[in-house]
């Protein structure tokens, strides 16, 4: 199983394609890379054709060449469950939760979250729609995978000039800054050892010393993929990335440091229980960090962002921005293992693992492939964690697990109070003492309780919930809600319609039927008027005759 494991990274490691202008080229000698160059162009580039020639050209040169050595990679999976008492290596996966139930328990969650993220969708739709015009069917309401800024098409957070909601108004991205303030990989990492020296915890500086890699070496091909190592002698903790001088970078390297300060907060536990209390709970821990740390308040605070006018515009900006990277990867996550768990499982057979893996892209994120795919293709294999063999449901748990992690840590640090003025989305836990020993105080448990046990110290909560992320995006939410376009009127003949408004059709308002009712109303008054009038006149008449 690791040999095949190391042949289909190794495959993954050495991909490359052929630049857009040059698509005869030598491969191996010109073509571009993944990290950095085909990111890069998905990231930055509106060119249809180029996008889909980059998109297409990566699953040809990665997933569809190791699609014969992932399937006896699963024969071999399912046999070593089996040996181990599981059905298949999905139940042996999902074993790591201890939680009846579990997938019912992942779908309920989703289920709360998902039209949050439909309203996301929806306004993405109609701004690229805007962008692309015709080359972009809408017609079916899902959006071609290519264009969202991303090769998974995972996090959209690179098509924020596009979908940022107030383009006027102040955004975070503090890539030129550190820039302008020369900032090189080293420094980025001291600066995130910085913020966790502030919460009273230990340092994290042997992870990014002179045996670890945090620069892309020019003499040889690496997975540049970010990962932390933990070597098992309490003391050697490692940060493989290959860093590059940007804000998403800068992130990262805050979510790998939180690996790292996981390690270390556990190694006194015996070895067997020196792990997350469960997988999701390693993912959570850095990500709860970068939530801080990605706040205009805070980045403001150490000197990485100026000129920044606080508004509900710029909130609303900064948390689009946010939720095109947390809220928009929960259903490409939940994809990813659903359709790993049904290869496992047998209940999809080979014939139909490509076409099921679209089945899924499309039920849950809403999302297409722009160009038609065949099981001759194998597109779960251009992503990394498949020939890796890296579960992947661990980031769904953890992008709950963080923002519940994030409210309780808030709490702690006097930043935040249910109910209060100050919203959850502008806490910044930095140099909370409070926050740091409410973290040692779970985290130095690794394993040694049940998940449940461990959450319930951290958060006085003891099931995963949806609430607080929930809580976190109201705002966006509630905007969301204003920008849906108005449904069409039944009555409004097609003559009424009026021009586009901001690329949506206004429809010509309703006339009030209270009006006509209401001028009926008086005129029939008038008339009732009228005829007493005349009667009461007429017996008048009468009586001074008769007199």
């Amino acid at each position: 199983m690791k040999k095949l494991e190391n042949v289909m990274t190794g495959l993954y490691s050495t991909a490359k394609v052929c630049p857009y202008k040059n698509p005869e080229c030598n491969a191996s000698k010109d073509g571009l890379p993944l990290e950095p160059d085909l990111k890069k162009i998905l990231a930055s580039s509106q060119d249809y054709d180029e996008l889909l020639y980059v998109w297409k050209g990566w699953r040809d040169a990665s997933g569809a060449k190791m699609r014969q050595d992932y399937e006896e990679y699963i024969r071999l999976s399912n046999k070593a469950a089996t040996l181990n008492g599981f059905k298949d290596m999905g139940d042996m996966w999902r074993d790591d939760y201890e939680t009846e139930n579990f997938q019912e328990s992942l779908r309920k969650l989703w289920s709360e979250l998902e039209p949050l993220y439909l309203k996301i969708h929806r306004y993405t739709l109609r701004r690229l729609k805007k962008v692309y015009g015709d080359r972009l069917d809408d017609s079916d309401g899902l959006i071609p995978a290519h264009l969202l800024g991303n090769m998974w098409a995972q996090s959209w957070e690179n098509l924020v000039e596009i979908l940022r909601p107030f383009p006027k108004a102040a955004s975070v991205n503090i890539t030129s800054a550190l820039k302008d303030q020369n900032y090189n990989a080293l420094r980025m990492f001291e600066k995130s050892e910085e913020f966790y020296q502030s919460l009273g915890l230990p340092s994290n500086a042997v992870s990014y010393g002179s045996k670890a890699l945090i620069e892309k070496p020019a003499d040889r091909e690496v997975v540049c993929h970010a990962s932390a190592w933990d070597f098992c002698d309490r003391s050697d903790y490692r940060i493989k990335m290959c860093t590059d001088v940007k804000m998403d970078d800068f992130i990262t390297i805050h979510h790998e440091m939180g690996h790292i300060q996981y390690f270390i907060l556990y190694k006194d536990q015996p070895y067997s229980l020196r792990t997350g209390a469960n997988p999701g709970f390693h993912e959570a821990v850095g990500d709860t960090i970068a939530l801080s740390v990605a706040t205009p308040q805070h980045l403001q605070n150490v000197g990485l962002l100026s000129d920044y006018e606080e508004n509900l515009e710029a909130d609303i900006n900064a948390l689009m921005e946010t939720a095109l990277q947390k809220v928009v990867f929960l259903p490409f996550a939940l994809a990813l293992d659903t359709w790993r768990w049904d290869v496992f499982s047998g209940a999809v057979s080979e014939k139909e693992w490509n076409a099921h893996w679209w089945k899924l892209r499309q039920e849950y994120q809403r999302v297409k492939p722009p160009v038609e795919r065949t099981e001759s293709d194998f597109d779960p294999g251009s992503k990394f964690h498949v020939p890796a063999n890296s579960q992947y449901i661990a980031y769904f748990i953890a992008h709950f697990l963080q923002f519940q992690f994030h409210k309780s840590l808030c709490i702690a640090a006097g930043q935040y109070t249910p109910g209060g003025e100050q919203p959850l989305y502008k806490c910044d836990i930095y140099k909370s003492k409070e926050a740091g020993d409410l973290l040692k105080k779970g985290l130095s448990l690794g394993a040694a309780k049940h998940w449940s046990d461990v959450l319930e110290i951290m958060t006085g909560q003891k099931e995963l919930t949806s609430s607080a992320i929930l809580e976190y995006f109201k705002p966006l939410s509630d905007f969301l809600d204003e920008q849906e376009p108005k449904p069409p009127l039944t009555d409004a003949k097609p003559s009424e319609a009026l021009p586009l408004l901001n690329g949506e059709e206004v429809k010509a308002p309703q006339p009030n039927a209270t009006v006509p009712i209401a001028v009926g109303s008086v005129l029939g008054i008038f008339v009732l008027v009228v005829i007493i009038a005349f009667v009461i006149g007429r017996r008048r008449r009468n009586a001074a005759a008769n007199m």
